[in-house]
């Protein structure tokens, strides 16, 4: 839940007459009222609206508005110009914000980690004996931030009739029912209580009061104009029509359409309140939707033809432009902060485990700087990207001489353990599969000092993985850290005859074990990635069937048995891990480069034991629709030892030679590369499916049991053209691929997987 604020809110169901301003008199101008409904997206058409009523010399008195309509109304009575929302607006993705997505390379590398091995996004945890939820898809925390970066000239105990627009915005109270009209108090988050979308953004609380979004109750506020005073109403309904039955093929879908069905009622009340002296706009948007927020040019076109087709009525409230650049002149301007105010006190407040030090520790402002809400909208943003909190948020309030910046934090309420899921499938159609169910567990802040506990386990049909850690930040809570920690990994893999390209099948059944464990010393590298460096004892074993078939390809009467050799050791090493993140997403990356690599050691360098080392990376870039990735791998034994140690390495399978059956070549030296191009094909906002891409992928590599034949071939060569696609699931592809020889593959992938 979004932590309230405890600034003078005064809101009520049944709003008072307006008091800062009188309806004007028969010899004056008419008071001009300008209502602004939600719809979403398609709220960009009250940009439009504006800059053609600010090009016709339309004066706005008062504005009231519902969730987009109190976002875009809000900041034009901040005094803000039409011109300046649209440029403010677009320098920047709104569905980014919307959908609370930071810039990838601003998270902490635990986070960046954590979202490449388990996509699936879904905020669940425990804790109190049950399980929990977020109450929203999102917390808002970008639109408040890009809020407050717009607003904060103004304090956060302003009086909404004293700005330079008077302005009310209408909100839901979740527990009644009720309409809640919000007049004085934090602007910014006044317009995120509006926007509340129930299932969608999380409810605010606010003064005493559970809010969402108020369209649920007035989307279209005409009545609350009227109150402040308006003799004339220009209302904008942007509302997104009812579909046709056939038209709803989801559950979401009928959900919508109910939630549309009572807000037409509100709003077609509201429309029969107009008089003949109103102007209703409804622009029309034709199929832009309620999440396209990458529809804006359009919205705010028609938004502007909308008020063209009324010139006529529009021409009749139009001032000659002296008059109107003395209205603009003499807007009050009493609620904005002076120049050089600053801080006197700053108040930190945490609900949840994490400390208020930790809120203070980001905190770049101190008493006696002068207030600079860019700066601490900066501070925000890192506490926000650290991944502890579900909400964080500023306001400046207080008279001349005690100004307090007052900073509450919310940690997640889903807490204190938090559960992370990634899910993986692969088939080949040739009777070869996978399953990988990914579940992570996460408890941080067991301490004030930022003890954490971490454990990530894997379930598949051929793979069994568990590992726990914990991590104590040694001098800062984002520095340094120590992280003793212990694993278990047993695998299965199969062997094939090296000789056997075409329809190879298994001919044997090598059981893995690895147990290892140490401590760990991990170090950030800004916000690149992390350096670690171990020290564990490690126990390997490789078990293979003792007596296993063997079928000539070239003659399959010919079948006899053969056995396989069984490793194991136990040696003490010296690990160090790099690894460096700068992708822009996890799924289908555009831009930026991974790097990860490690090297591995054994302290005694006697017969049996062995070092390894291995090097992968991607790099990706992109031209319009187009992206090329670029991903490289090599690994291999080093030092003096022999190349007895077991087969670290593996070539074969989706991304890794597709053409090949998973895992089918295996050795102690690796060398491979790959070429991929992806080209985009449908975008979609949201909803389970969004991205679909075709692509093709030129792979080549190979492996090698000894160091004399690392890297001078045979090579074997993949080719595959596939469809991909961003899924609520993770990313899925469907492709064929074919080697020399005859070789070919289908193959299905549902999950991440670079290597």
């Amino acid at each position: 839940m979004i932590l309230g604020i405890s600034v003078a809110y005064a809101s009520t169901s049944v709003p008072p007459a307006f008091e800062g301003h009188q309806p004007a008199s028969s010899t004056t101008r008419p008071r001009i009222c300008l209502v602004l409904s939600g719809g979403g997206a398609r709220g960009y058409a009250h940009i439009g609206v504006l800059k053609e009523l600010e090009r016709l010399h339309v004066p706005i008195d008062c504005i009231a508005g519902t969730s987009m309509g109190a976002v875009i109304g809000g900041l034009y009575a901040s005094g803000m110009r039409a011109t300046e929302i649209e440029a403010a607006l677009a320098g920047i993705d709104l569905t980014d914000v919307a959908f609370d997505r930071s810039a990838r390379h601003e998270k902490p590398e635990a986070v960046r980690s954590d979202e490449m091995r388990y996509p699936l996004g879904l905020p669940l945890g425990f804790g109190d004996g049950r399980i929990k939820t977020a109450t929203g898809l999102v917390y808002g925390k970008q639109l408040l931030a890009l809020l407050q970066a717009n607003t904060s000239r103004l304090p956060g105990d302003v009086d909404f009739d004293n700005l330079p627009v008077p302005f009310r915005a209408v909100a839901t109270d979740l527990e009644t029912g009720q309409m809640v009209v919000l007049r004085r108090g934090s602007l910014p988050l006044a317009i995120r209580a509006s926007m509340a979308v129930p299932g969608l953004f999380a409810p605010v609380p606010l003064d005493g009061r559970t809010l969402v979004d108020g369209g649920v109750v007035r989307n279209l506020p005409v009545d609350i104009a009227r109150e402040m005073g308006a003799d004339i109403v220009i209302a904008v309904n942007i509302g997104t029509p009812l579909r046709r039955a056939g038209e709803l093929t989801s559950m979401a879908g009928v959900t919508q359409q109910m939630v549309g069905m009572l807000i037409g009622q509100n709003v077609r009340i509201q429309k029969a309140s107009l008089r003949p002296s109103d102007i209703l706009l409804e622009p029309d948007l034709g199929d832009l939707s309620f999440t396209d927020f990458a529809g804006a040019n359009k919205g705010i076109a028609a938004g502007a033809g909308a008020v063209e087709r009324d010139s006529t009525q529009f021409a009749a409230l139009s001032v000659p432009p002296e008059i109107y650049a003395t209205w603009l002149a003499n807007r009050n301007e009493q609620a904005f902060l002076p120049p050089d105010t600053h801080v006197d006190r700053v108040e930190v407040t945490t609900v949840g485990p994490v400390p208020a030090a930790r809120v203070a520790q980001a905190l770049h402002t101190r008493p006696g700087d002068a207030y600079d809400a860019a700066v601490i909208g900066r501070d925000l943003q890192s506490l926000d990207n650290s991944d502890d909190f579900q909400s964080v948020s500023q306001t400046f309030t207080g008279p001349l001489g005690d100004r307090v910046l007052k900073v509450e934090a919310d940690s997640k309420s889903w807490g204190p353990n938090f559960l992370l899921f990634g899910l993986g499938l692969s088939s080949n159609f040739s009777g070869d599969g996978d399953f990988t169910l990914r579940i992570g567990h996460r408890r941080p802040w067991l301490t004030q000092s930022g003890l954490s506990w971490r454990n990530d386990i894997v379930l598949g049909s051929r793979d069994l993985y568990w590992r726990t850690e914990l991590r104590q930040p040694l001098f800062s809570l984002d520095g340094i850290y120590i992280g003793p920690y212990a694993s278990i990994k047993r695998s299965q893999a199969n062997v094939y005859n090296d000789d056997a390209d075409v329809d190879a099948q298994p001919v044997a059944i090598y059981r893995q074990q690895e147990l290892r464990a140490g401590v760990a010393i991990g170090m950030p590298l800004g916000k690149l990635g992390e350096v670690r460096a171990e020290a564990a004892q490690v126990h390997t074993s490789n078990v293979a069937s003792t007596s296993s078939l063997f079928v000539d390809p070239t003659n399959t009467s010919d079948i006899g048995t053969f056995a396989l050799p069984s490793f194991s050791t136990t040696q003490t090493v010296i690990r160090v891990e790099a690894k460096v993140d700068q992708l822009d997403q996890v799924v289908f990356p555009r831009h930026g480069y991974f790097v990860d690599g490690y090297a591995e050691m054994a302290l005694d360098q006697s017969e049996g034991k062995y070092n390894t080392a291995q090097i992968r990376s991607l790099w990706a870039t992109s031209y319009g629709v187009h992206s090329v990735n670029v991903a490289l791998e090599a690994g291999g034994q080093f030092g003096h030892l022999s190349d007895d140690g077991p087969y670290n390495f593996t070539l074969g399978g989706f991304q890794h030679l597709a053409a090949y059956a998973p895992q089918q070549f295996s050795g102690n030296y690796v060398l491979y590369g790959r070429v991929t191009y992806l080209g985009q094909l449908k975008h979609l906002e949201s909803g389970p499916m969004r991205d679909l891409f075709i692509g093709t992928s030129l792979e080549a590599g190979n492996v090698w049991s000894t160091s004399k034949g690392f890297g001078r071939g045979p090579w074997r060569s993949s080719a595959s053209v596939f469809l991909g696609m961003t899924t609520s699931l993770g990313p899925l592809y469907l492709g064929v691929a074919a080697a020399p020889a005859g070789v070919h593959e289908v193959y299905f992938q549902l999950g991440n997987q670079f290597w």
